[in-house]
């Protein structure tokens, strides 16, 4: 899982030079979604690993560890995480979001025990996440076609070009000790799969087509995250998403 995990950038960036030769194609295929086969190919994929190994793995892990050592951990990342999102914040020219950002990791690190205990949220500094493709979102780029990134998910063309860079700015990462950042990353993978256990079954069990629901559901999480939670009414998918008037 450790190899699969490091080589997860060229999987994505493989995926996205197949898509954008036209691979996979289907006639009747959701305009934002023009590779849809090759995408459903991806996700079936993901789908039997995840069966196989991660979720298994999650619910030891959630088995295992009592719930307050769960939410320290989630803590844990999340305080590490605002350090990209800080920085995303500062691109993206938002003062405010930035200096709250900055006291969040500062509160929770210093008075939170390194980040185990979210002590910001407690004093109303506001959790924002960023990443580098909603930076790109904001200054105009268009995101481009849905694509399903192996063991990573869903992305789109935009997102999946700005990985590499959300993933040298992961600070999980800049640990020199390989043992310890191995560690961190599955650490967080089981921490995230935990979190989704209940949420993904019920998608699962409830949806006649998972696939759809889940590229759906993404889509406009991902349009909501670049307007800040206010997209327009008006939002047209192949507009230019990210004007600000």
């Amino acid at each position: 899982m450790i190899v699969w995990i490091k080589r997860s950038a060229s999987l994505a960036l493989l995926a996205a030079v197949l898509a954008l030769q036209g691979c996979a194609t289907v006639k009747t295929a959701d305009a934002r979604d023009p590779w849809e086969s090759m995408n459903r190919s991806v996700y079936q994929f993901n789908d039997v690993v995840d069966t196989a190994a991660i979720k298994p793995a999650a619910e030891l892990y959630a088995k295992v560890l009592p719930g307050f050592v769960r939410k320290g951990v989630s803590n844990f990342f999340g305080n590490l995480g605002d350090v990209w999102s800080m920085a995303n914040s500062a691109l993206q020219l938002k003062g405010q979001a930035t200096a709250e950002t900055f006291m969040r990791i500062n509160v929770n690190t210093f008075f939170g025990l390194g980040g185990l205990l979210d002590v910001a949220t407690e004093m109303r500094l506001e959790k924002r996440k960023e990443d580098f493709g909603q930076t790109l979102g904001y200054w105009g780029v268009k995101p481009g076609p849905y694509v399903v990134l192996p063991l990573l998910g869903p992305s789109t063309v935009r997102d999946t070009l700005a990985l590499p860079l959300d993933m040298r700015g992961d600070v999980s990462r800049q640990f020199s000790d390989e043992a310890t950042r191995n560690a961190l990353t599955v650490t967080r993978v089981l921490d995230i799969r935990t979190g989704l256990l209940q949420t993904v079954d019920v998608v699962m069990a409830a949806s006649l087509d998972p696939y759809s629901f889940v590229r759906d559901g993404f889509l406009q999480k991902r349009r909501n995250d670049i307007h800040d939670g206010n997209p327009p009414s008006s939002f047209d998918y192949g507009d230019d998403e990210a004007s600000h008037k």
